[in-house]
């Protein structure tokens, strides 16, 4: 072959090799970019799931202290102490009173207003701040719950400066209202306890104006800018005091909210509404961390992918300018086999004497070329071979990639800790993950309202939520409750959430009473279902210390109690809500013998 041949042939592999590397040069930075977003956009996802898990959390949270304190109002704007403070009775009576139900209750503060919008007696009456002879008829709350009947207002405390819900009931029919009960509700509690969830929480009015949030700097800031005569309608009326109203450190970037200050960064949200309010609820889950981590992850992954691909590619195309090079080569043999065997023919026809030695010498090209021949067919198989041993080799690969990347993975985690802490924090991760579904699901069907029209509720999943919610109180006082075994589902006109509050207010007082007996009994707590035409009766027995006759006559009576520290209102509220199902509510109970809560309800098809 001529030198320029040669040189031609060196120039062509080493563009072949060039276009190689340059095809897969594009094809990574293609993989990368896009595993970048692909990781940015699972890394988004998985914490969207974060947030409305965090923000059903968070509302069941707050629905729960709300839902806690609206009956106060009502049950106290119906009682006789209330009445008789109003009508020039005892009032430093009913401070201690309200002294004492505030304690209970866990309220802010309970006070009572007269018509004219003066505070007659307040729990806080022995505190510098007390609220008792100040007036309060500027407020909102107060004139919506004369002309209303009711009223809530969120606003800042005019004496103790701290903000919190004010729930008002009427005292007094429209006509002629003898005052105002007010209930104030602070929600320190519930935002320590949304600071558990992780990110950042905050709930909103109808204005936008943030009334509850994990970060103190941004109560009473705006998410949009207010109009100017709005702002000062607000200010006029103190309900938020003289907060500036400014905007909220947040800047929302399509399905990424960026914040500053003690939200810095980027943020996933999750917005809900609060049933039976005009608020709206909202979480902020940091993503930034979460998108370089998922990022990074399925980048390396695809780089681990792609380094077999290459190898691959680059064996497969140095094989080809192999065979390519083989071929010539045998090609280049062939004919100079073939010019030889013409030069010894020509020879032969010119000289006769030497016919012997050269067809002897013929003979001889002819088995060259044979075995020239076996060379080419032999070579043959070894290129089948070949392309055989790749198709293995990818096989082989796959899987081999595969390990790389657990034993990278492997590495990193054993890079942080040692290998029984890494197998412990898997155990412990999985088992985490069951028990938090179950616990999500459970809090996302009790937080849900029970208002709305009843309708058919199958009586079986209810006693198994509320059992589930008591599953803890049970253990602990060594309860295992016996259960009806129906042989069909039965089903009860009700609400579901509304029915497990019953069930579940009936059980607790049943464990609290065998718990506080302590005389020397095994507790028994057993369910019993019976049907009786169109009508379910359930009925929750204890062998506690059971009820006088006196006891038993005002047990459905409010603020009528036999425990310590109790209110007196929970038999209240249940059987309030058993009336509003259709159904009645009643107890028989002997002393010493334990205690029966029966439940009687229409049955549904």
């Amino acid at each position: 072959m001529a030198p320029s041949d040669t040189r031609a042939q060196w120039i062509g592999k080493r563009r072949l090799w060039i276009v190689f590397a340059l095809a897969a040069v594009a094809i990574a930075s293609c993989a990368v970019l896009i595993a970048g977003d692909a990781g940015r956009s699972r890394a988004i996802a998985a914490m969207r799931g974060r947030a409305a898990d965090a923000a059903t959390l968070a509302l069941a949270i707050l629905r729960g202290e709300l839902e806690k304190h609206r009956a106060l109002p009502v049950i106290l704007a119906r009682d006789p102490d209330v009445h008789a403070a109003l009508t020039d009775g005892d009032r430093h009576a009913l401070d201690l009173k309200l002294e004492a139900i505030a304690r209970e209750t866990r309220a802010a503060v309970i006070y009572v207003l007269g018509k004219d919008g003066l505070a007659i007696a307040a729990s806080n009456w022995r505190e510098p701040t007390s609220f008792v002879g100040n007036d309060y008829a500027f407020r909102d709350y107060f004139s919506g719950a004369v002309s209303g009947g009711a009223a809530e207002q969120f606003a800042l405390g005019t004496v103790s400066k701290r903000p919190g819900l004010y729930i008002t009931s009427r005292v007094g029919d429209g006509e002629d209202p003898l005052g105002v009960v007010v209930v104030k509700v602070e929600f320190d509690r519930v935002e320590a306890d949304w600071r558990a969830l992780g990110g950042q929480t905050y709930a909103v009015d109808r204005r936008g104006v943030v009334l509850i949030s994990t970060v103190a700097d941004w109560r009473f800031r705006t998410e949009i800018a207010l109009a100017a005569h709005m702002a000062a309608e607000i200010r006029q009326s103190l309900q938020f005091g003289a907060a500036p109203l400014t905007l909220l450190p947040l800047r929302r970037d399509g399905e990424i909210v960026r914040g500053t200050g003690a939200a810095a960064g980027a943020h996933v949200a999750s917005r809900i509404p609060v049933a039976t309010t005009d608020w709206q609820l909202e979480v902020l889950m940091p993503v930034g961390a979460a998108i370089r981590d998922e990022q990074v992850r399925l980048q390396t992954l695809v780089a681990l992918l792609l380094m077999p691909g290459a190898a691959l590619g680059a064996f497969a195309l140095w094989r080809r300018q192999v065979n390519l090079a083989r071929r010539d080569a045998e090609a280049r043999v062939k004919a100079e086999l073939e010019r030889r065997v013409a030069e010894r023919t020509l020879a032969l026809a010119g000289a006769n004497d030497r016919l012997v030695e050269e067809m002897a010498e013929r003979t001889r090209a002819q088995q060259r070329l044979s075995d020239a021949r076996e060379e080419l067919a032999k070579a043959n198989r070894l290129a089948t071979l070949g392309q055989v041993t790749a198709g293995v080799a990818h096989e082989i690969n796959q899987p081999l990639a595969a390990m790389r990347t657990y034993a990278e993975n492997a590495r990193a985690f054993l890079g942080r800790a040692d290998a029984a802490a890494a197998d412990g924090a898997l155990a412990r991760i999985v088992g985490l993950t069951d028990r938090i579904g179950t616990i999500t699901d459970t809090l996302r069907g009790f937080a849900r309202r029970g208002g709305g029209p009843h309708g058919p509720v199958d009586l079986g999943e209810a006693l198994g939520g509320a059992l589930m919610i008591l599953d803890a109180a049970l253990r602990h006082a060594g309860i295992a409750p016996a259960l009806p075994e129906p042989a069909e589902p039965v089903f009860v006109l009700a609400r579901p959430v509304e029915l497990e509050q019953v069930l579940v207010n009936l059980m607790r007082n049943a464990i609290e009473a065998m718990t506080e007996a302590q005389d020397g009994r095994a507790p028994c707590l057993a369910i019993d279902v019976a049907i009786r035409g169109e009508q379910v009766d359930i009925a929750i027995s204890d062998n506690g210390p059971g009820l006088d006759a006196a006891a038993l006559a005002a047990l459905f009576a409010p603020f009528r109690t036999t425990k310590p520290r109790g209110l007196g209102l929970g038999l209240v509220i249940s059987q309030d809500i058993v009336a509003s199902f259709g159904g009645t509510l009643s107890a028989t109970s002997r002393k010493g013998e334990g205690s029966t809560f029966t439940i009687s309800l229409k049955r549904a098809a």
